[in-house]
């Protein structure tokens, strides 16, 4: 266990309220997996694992986001997906990879269940309802990553601000994200400039709200209405393969 991260243990309990992968799991496959749950807190801006490493566990997030970054040799960073209480974070470890080029990193502090490789991997080995369901989520995180990619080459700093935040949203209780607007920047791969008149203009449009890092949204049928259609393949998606 790595001496920096403070574990707060608590049994695991399938919810909804919890992470959607373990809440959607057979009762008997949830409970192989329970005694090897941790819930650890995943502070803003903790590196859940760094590009390049193996890392030595997965995180199912339950009220946190994190971001999967791609660093650039200048420093520059872009987001290629968002995970929160709807997946995971480390599918290299079951996808045969081991390594990713990418970087996670939490963009909205919370909390979420750690579980170790050696007991992921013998779970997905199986080949039950655990290695059904992540192979499922890992489709939905590709079609993200890749209309990411389409969305920052086609679309305007507006709509990508407007897709990044119903993402967020999507995967939160709350209407309201703790986020500096340079923060929004680098995950989207942009000015910050461009950033401040987008939120400026969906602020004067009655839209969100924006004071001190904290981005409430006011109006989410106006923000759908504002996001291109990137957003929608992303969620029909995850609905499509993860039905409610």
């Amino acid at each position: 266990m790595s001496a920096s991260v403070s574990i707060a243990r608590s049994a695991p309990q399938q919810s909804s309220a919890h992470n959607r992968l373990l809440a959607a799991l057979p009762a008997g496959d949830f409970a192989r997996l329970e005694p090897c749950l941790e819930f650890v807190p995943l502070p803003l801006g903790r590196a859940v694992y760094e590009a390049g490493a193996a890392p030595g566990h997965v995180y199912f997030p339950t009220s946190a986001i994190v971001s999967l970054l791609y660093l650039l040799e200048s420093g520059a960073s872009a987001e290629l997906a968002v995970v929160g209480n709807d997946g995971v974070v480390g599918i290299a470890l079951f996808m045969g990879g081991e390594t990713t080029p990418s970087r996670a990193v939490v963009q909205s502090a919370g909390a979420g269940y750690r579980l170790v490789a050696g007991a992921l991997k013998r779970e997905f080995d199986r080949g039950g309802a655990l290695q059904h369901m992540l192979l499922r989520y890992t489709q939905v995180l590709i079609t993200q990553m890749a209309q990411t990619a389409v969305c920052n080459r086609h679309h305007t700093v507006d709509q990508q601000l407007c897709r990044w935040l119903l993402l967020s949203l999507d995967r939160l209780e709350s209407d309201e994200l703790v986020m500096t607007q340079e923060l929004i920047a680098n995950m989207l791969g942009v000015r910050r400039e461009g950033v401040t008149e987008a939120a400026g203009r969906l602020q004067a449009a009655g839209v969100i709200r924006y004071r001190r890092g904290r981005i409430t949204v006011l109006d989410r049928p106006k923000l759908e209405a504002r996001v291109c259609e990137c957003y929608q393949v992303v969620r029909r998606e995850a609905e499509r393969l993860f039905p409610q």
